[in-house]
């Protein structure tokens, strides 16, 4: 089976999402081909994913919960994957797939990303010896091959990290790079015109690994897709909706599930709680139950009732509420606390400056603190470091 999908992360999470996803269409025929993985950290647990898809190429997703009423508790084998690559040990063999089958591009690379390295410079535009850093300047890399050999024939990209307007942000930082490095004008607009950058919002919890690679997973699933002229799906499959109002779902899961998430994080965080405690457990806490339903209905509501979307809101809090509460998922908290500053400034700052935007500058009293006690740890943290 040909790769023309290529993923940049050996997460469980796009293992039980977009792979998922891919995997399932295939078994129908609505699927554009298989995925080649790439591994771009140095993380122990991500080089045994690969490792073990390298050998097996297959791996189970348990699917646990309700859908409606019935309870959920499935295995789906998944064979989408079909090579699986280390960047730093097998940049060759991704470059020559790149130049001659991807057609798609899927990324989630985690909180720090986009982030640029110093250490990057054009000299690894030349050859295979060299392999960028970031990810930004591997893809721009890679895409730049591309160009070299298919001057006109650009890929859809399809960003999945948690960072309002993926596609975009994704496509300036890279357009970045290639301008201070003084590349032609004509990989330039290649970049611009042959590529297709979209905005796209994942959304499953996916709260524990399978070892050596799998994942437990909650039934619901969304990958929710902005519209764009000329992109090419890797996929077609029900959890999959094309839209042309992306920041509605965006703001929905990242005001109530990931806000709620991260609120959940702080109390854990603030109140030294067991280092074992799951959401589930978080969530039968009368006081932490009581908290986050005041996040939601007095601070967070009133925002979405202000934009016109009281219904909208009322009914993904509803949904929200059931997958916290699913009791098949141990979901830690102590992974949800992973890179919570970075969090804290994604998932609070954008609902408080959207609330100032309203005039409703006096409704998130909570979520004030939170982040006001997080700019706080930082400034400190900053004088450290300096």
């Amino acid at each position: 089976m040909s790769t023309p999908i290529l993923q940049f992360g050996t997460s469980r999470f796009l293992l039980a999402h977009v792979a998922f996803f891919v995997s399932q269409a295939l078994e129908r025929g609505d699927a554009i081909g298989g995925i080649g993985v790439v591994q771009t950290t140095g993380n122990p647990s991500s080089r045994a994913r690969i490792a073990a898809l390298a050998h097996t190429r297959s791996y189970p997703v348990r699917i646990r919960g309700r859908e409606g009423s019935v309870a959920v508790d499935r295995v789906v084998d998944c064979h989408a994957v079909q090579k699986a690559w280390v960047a730093d040990l097998d940049w060759a063999d991704i470059r020559r797939v790149m130049i001659e089958e991807v057609r798609v591009i899927v990324s989630n690379t985690g909180d720090a990303g986009y982030r640029l390295d110093d250490r990057d410079s054009a000299d690894m535009l030349v050859g295979d010896e060299q392999v960028p850093h970031s990810f930004p300047v591997k893809l721009m890399v890679l895409l730049h091959a591309r160009w070299q050999v298919r001057p006109d024939d650009g890929v859809s990209i399809f960003p999945c990290e948690l960072v309002e307007n993926n596609g975009n942000t994704l496509r300036d930082i890279v357009l970045g790079v290639a301008r201070r490095w003084g590349m032609p004008a004509t990989f330039i607009g290649y970049l611009q015109h042959s590529c297709v950058w979209v905005n796209s919002l994942v959304d499953r919890i996916v709260s524990e690994p399978i070892d050596p690679v799998g994942a437990i997973a909650e039934p619901y699933a969304l990958w929710a897709i902005e519209r764009r002229t000329g992109m090419e799906l890797p996929c077609v499959h029900e959890q999959i909706v094309v839209t042309d109002d992306l920041r509605t779902h965006e703001r929905l899961k990242l005001f109530f599930l990931n806000l709620g998430h991260s609120w959940l994080a702080d109390r854990w965080i603030n109140e030294r709680r067991p280092s074992n405690e799951t959401v589930l457990v978080a969530m039968s806490d009368p006081r932490l139950r009581d908290g986050i339903e005041g996040v939601w209905h007095e601070e967070v509501l009133p925002v979405f009732d202000a934009l016109g979307l009281h219904s909208a809101a009322a009914r993904y809090i509803e949904n929200v509420r059931d997958r916290l509460l699913n009791p098949w998922l141990a979901h830690r908290i102590a992974d949800i606390a992973t890179n919570h500053g970075e969090k804290v400034r994604r998932r609070i700052k954008p609902l408080i400056e959207l609330a100032d935007s309203l005039s409703l500058t006096s409704t998130q009293p909570r979520l004030r603190s939170m982040l006001a006690a997080q700019n706080r740890l930082d400034a400190i943290e900053g004088r450290h470091a300096s």
